[in-house]
């Protein structure tokens, strides 16, 4: 029996993945998070594991499954979420469950970084492929911590050759119910334009990233790879997709104006936002495709639609 071990199984990806695993009898699933996920499927059991802190090594060396699917990561930060936290649950807890992997002898880790490790940049390929450069930016918390993580990951496949890695750079997720930092920005009556940049968006449909996830710990070929639908998306074709007008102003004006913002709390976003909105990532899935060999159903246009359908709800 294949024993899979999922860290961050409490959340909407995770879940989505228990219950696909859930119909394969044959594997043993170990569901590991703070909390206990809602539902648990038959051949899944709870152990809690806080990544922050020695429970991953203890866990995984009692129970030393031959598979590790790695999603604990703070997308999207609460309230009272710090950058030091972010760290300590995306870097740090990505380095205890790489080290108990090794020590356990694990024979695969799967990990979700994102689309944002290659960084905000002017330069960057349109589209990125597996091969640009990772250059995940300092001042943006989740983009360079995720930068980090794949330079931790890259050191461990030169001194450890042994334990196949799954390196899955995922894009947006859209799905029902899903709501982050991007859609945020789809919410507001208008959405913000930077005159100079089409600021373009690749989705995944949430029950696509859960079958890639599922294809990653099972039977895929070991590597790195994009995870999006075909195409993407401007702020115009967005706009336009939602009935909502576009308000484009200068890219300096805007940096100003959050500059001002910032350090008067009016504004939870500093001037280097501006980067996050002009040079967002356009990821490239022709790996995902013919190497990995998973079409997504959905393009990101049609993960979108269906998205803002759901708003309606």
């Amino acid at each position: 029996m294949t024993k899979i071990l999922i860290t961050g199984a409490a959340g909407a990806v995770g879940r989505a993945l228990l219950q696909r695993l859930g119909r394969l009898s044959q594997i043993d699933v170990i569901a590991t998070d703070i909390c206990t996920p809602p539902e648990l499927p038959e051949n899944a059991r709870f152990l809690p594991i806080d990544v922050t802190k020695d429970d991953a090594q203890r866990i995984i060396m009692a129970e030393r499954p031959e598979t590790i699917v790695h999603l604990a990561s703070i997308v999207t930060p609460g309230a009272g979420s710090t950058r030091d936290l972010e760290y300590q649950v995306d870097v740090g807890g990505t380095r205890r469950v790489l080290d108990a992997a090794i020590a356990a002898g694990v024979r695969r880790l799967v990990v979700t970084s994102s689309g944002a490790a290659y960084g905000y940049h002017a330069d960057n390929s349109v589209p990125l492929c597996e091969t640009d450069p990772i250059r995940g930016n300092k001042e943006f918390a989740y983009s360079w911590h995720k930068r980090l993580v794949e330079e931790m990951l890259a050191k461990a496949r030169e001194g450890n050759p042994d334990l196949e890695q799954v390196v899955l750079r995922v894009g947006t997720v859209l799905g029902v119910g899903v709501d982050n930092q991007i859609t945020a920005l789809f919410h507001k009556p208008r959405l913000l334009g930077l005159i100079g940049s089409d600021s373009p968006f690749v989705f995944i449909w949430d029950e696509d990233l859960a079958e890639i996830l599922l294809r990653a710990a099972t039977d895929s070929p070991a590597g790195i790879f994009n995870v999006s639908g075909d195409g993407a998306l401007t702020v115009s074709q967005i706009a336009e997709a939602m009935g909502k007008p576009v308000r484009w102003l200068p890219p300096r004006l805007v940096r100003l104006a959050l500059s001002i913002a910032h350090p008067l709390s009016l504004s939870r976003y500093g001037p280097e936002q501006v980067r996050f909105l002009q040079f967002r990532p356009v990821l490239g899935n022709s790996a995902l495709k013919k190497a990995f060999g998973y079409q997504p159903r959905y393009s990101s246009a049609e993960a979108f639609q269906l998205w803002w359908r759901a708003q309606d709800d």
